[in-house]
Formats: structure tokens, sequence, C-alpha cells
């Protein structure tokens, strides 16, 4: 059986607003990359981030990225020196609301791997609600929160 999760949520924002929140290194640290990103989500980049809840910063790979539509990351795996495959879909529902879906795959088959997918589905859908609140109310969800 694959380790693989998909997740989605709804943003009452235009889709140019809800992407620019994960591309851009400054919003994307003012919900969830709290210690820092170095760097725009530019295909080729390796850009390091940091949580200040979660010490140390790592490195995540931009693989693809179309404006307003898509970023493709991978990044090395929580419980081995292997990288796992995060997607983020970004539709535009025409009525200055975004669904944005993020998935992540790639985990060895193994009691770790299942329980390292079930640690990154938590944090992402932590990071959709972050999102959301981020971008209609400008508030951080994550301060505080762990």
């Amino acid at each position: 059986m694959e380790f693989k999760f998909d997740i989605y949520g709804k943003i009452e924002r235009p889709v140019a607003e809800v992407f620019d929140a994960v591309y851009n290194p400054a919003k994307l640290s003012g919900y969830f990359t709290t210690g820092g990103a170095t760097a725009p989500l530019d295909v080729g980049a390796a850009v390091m981030w940091d949580f200040a809840d979660f010490p140390g910063a790592f490195p995540v790979y931009v693989r693809e990225m179309v404006h307003n539509e898509r970023i493709v990351l991978e990044w090395q795996a929580s419980n081995g020196d292997y990288l796992t495959r995060v997607q983020m879909d970004f539709e535009s529902l025409g009525d200055a609301r975004t669904l944005v879906r993020i998935s992540e795959s790639g985990w060895r088959e193994t009691p770790d791997g299942l329980k390292a997918s079930y640690g990154n589905c938590f944090g992402w859908s932590h990071m959709l609600c972050g999102m959301k609140v981020f971008v209609e109310h400008g508030i951080n969800l994550r301060a505080g929160f762990f």
C-alpha cells in the first residue's frame, strides 16, 4: 500500500492572493515557517524553511512552480534519508474563492514511514487552516499552538 494523503480547503480570497501566501517567503513566515523562509518558491531553488517551534532549518527543493496554479516540492522524510514529494494545487473558483489541494507521497512502506506520513498529514492540515486564517483575517494561528 502506498503511503500518501490528499487534503483540501477553500479560502475566501482570489487565487493570486492565496498562491502568494505560499510562494512569498515573508507571507509564508507569517503563519507557517515562523522561523523564516529564505527565498520564494521558484523552480530549481533549495529554500531553507525554519520553524520557531521546531528547531532546525532544513532545505525544501522546488521541482515545479506555475504561478497561481501549482507548487511541487521535495524534502527529506522525517524518518529517513530519502525525499517525499509535496504538491500544492490552487484552483480559482471564479468568485474570489480559491480551492487549495495539498498532497504528499513517497514514504517507505514501513511502520516508521506510516507514522511519518500521519505526522505530515497533521502538519499540512494545520498549515492549510493557518493559511486560511492568515489570508482572510491576518491572524497567525500557529503562534503558541505547539
